[in-house]
């Protein structure tokens, strides 16, 4: 992309509409994010928020520097005027927010990844003492220029959408509460997220469908097409599209290349790759004690429920299971990345079981997913596989989540908990 010189006083007019933006931004009817305890505005380090775009990340950095009462400086680069901003402008923009803001100490630098040669401008704030704060919606972008530029000089906190106890905040439902009332709502609750998604905007419109279609095309265009020049975009978000319609999906990469006329195997290793960088899939590996057995066979879901079926042209239909398992896989994730675990999953020839928790080389939790367990058939291949996780892992701390049982169960002198998602997802 060519680069274009600004004129200063167009700059400011720019950076003055977005100052009136956030002047008018009203926090009193949003949700407080789990991450916001992440964003640490007295650090040295740039603290970089990272996520699918409309995951809120812009709204979490708000939250927090107004609710740490800092003045501080914005600039949004996701604002289609500064979209072809050169990177020698940076300072002239820097020079017009002290005209605007006065003296200012933190300074929210929002979707940076659109200006090349940001990490300069911002490692050199960070000599001069300045708190930075920081948004991207891609991750290899952000990831590889930190490293290169920023090396320990940056914190990042990964946003997902809204997760169920989020949702039920900002849908007034008291997910604490046992009562039989109350634990009806929950239920009633956890249904329409299940199909709905955790997407904020989605909470407040009502064609969703029309607004997951633009975020999927939104996203496919600006953070993978055009960033990483895709020589066959039509192929590609076929290929995303049916990736959606059918996740959880253990990737075959040759059965995609010739189902899409890709030349290469490795074509698609690269396209999957971006799907994940601009977090429209999330990746979990193949659990073996083997560290080369890990990468191979791995397993992708979508970032949000949302993904599988509000799209146009979406064939996921209602598949309550693999619906369910989504739900639990982001759920872990989510989890597991603040408190520095992985998750995996694990198959073998006589059976599978959907989750592996795990510290290290250290199993911590075998978890299994299924919307129903009222058959005999049912019930029993998903204790099978649990217990095949156990021989495997020998973890004791063995999970089955379902739509709405609860019991504790004792088989084969191991003892499985059954649990209801809605929940489980309450509880961390």
């Amino acid at each position: 992309m060519n680069e274009i010189i600004i004129d200063k006083r167009i700059l400011e007019v720019i950076l003055s509409d977005q100052k009136k933006e956030i002047d008018n931004w009203d926090s009193r009817s949003l949700c407080s994010r789990n991450e916001e305890s992440l964003v640490d505005l007295e650090s040295p380090q740039a603290q970089v928020v990272i996520g699918v775009r409309r995951s809120g990340k812009s709204t979490l950095c708000l939250q927090a520097l107004v609710n740490a009462g800092v003045k501080f400086a914005y600039a949004n680069f996701d604002d289609e005027r500064l979209a072809r901003l050169g990177t020698n402008q940076l300072n002239d923009m820097l020079e017009v927010l002290y005209k605007i803001y006065g003296e200012f100490k933190y300074i929210f630098l929002d979707e940076i990844q659109n200006i090349d040669g940001w990490p300069l401008f911002v490692n050199r704030l960070l000599r001069t003492k300045m708190h930075v704060v920081l948004t991207g919606s891609n991750a290899k972008l952000l990831s590889n220029d930190l490293a290169t530029h920023l090396t320990g000089r940056s914190s990042e906190i990964v946003l997902f959408p809204f997760s169920f106890t989020e949702y039920c905040t900002i849908e007034s439902v008291d997910y604490r509460s046992r009562a039989t009332e109350d634990v009806a709502n929950l239920r009633k609750t956890f249904d329409e997220y299940l199909f709905k998604g955790g997407f904020p905007e989605l909470t407040k419109i009502k064609n969703g469908k029309k607004y997951i279609t633009d975020l999927i095309d939104n996203i496919l265009k600006r953070d993978v097409e055009q960033r990483y020049h895709v020589a066959f975009p039509a192929q590609f978000e076929n290929m995303t599209n049916h990736l959606l319609n059918v996740s959880p999906y253990v990737v075959s990469t040759s059965d995609l290349a010739e189902t899409f006329k890709f030349k290469s195997p490795h074509t698609v290793r690269n396209y999957i790759k971006y799907l994940k960088e601009a977090y429209i899939l999330v990746g979990i590996q193949k659990y073996s004690p083997k560290s080369r057995q890990r990468t191979t066979q791995e397993k992708v879901y979508a970032v949000d429920v949302a993904f599988m079926n509000k799209r146009e042209n979406a064939f996921a239909g209602e598949n309550l299971g693999w619906r369910l398992e989504t739900n639990v896989l982001n759920h872990l994730v989510r989890k597991c990345k603040n408190e520095g675990l992985d998750v995996y999953y694990l198959s073998e020839r006589s059976g599978e079981c959907d989750f592996i928790v795990c510290d290290g080389n250290k199993v911590l939790q075998c978890i299994q997913v299924s919307y129903d367990i009222s058959t005999a058939k049912t019930r029993k291949r998903e204790i099978n596989g649990l217990l095949l996780a156990h021989r495997q892992t020998k973890c004791d701390n063995l999970l089955l989540l379902t739509d709405h049982d609860y019991e504790d169960i004792n088989v084969e002198s191991v003892q499985i908990q059954i649990r209801p998602v809605y929940e489980w997802n309450t509880e961390f």
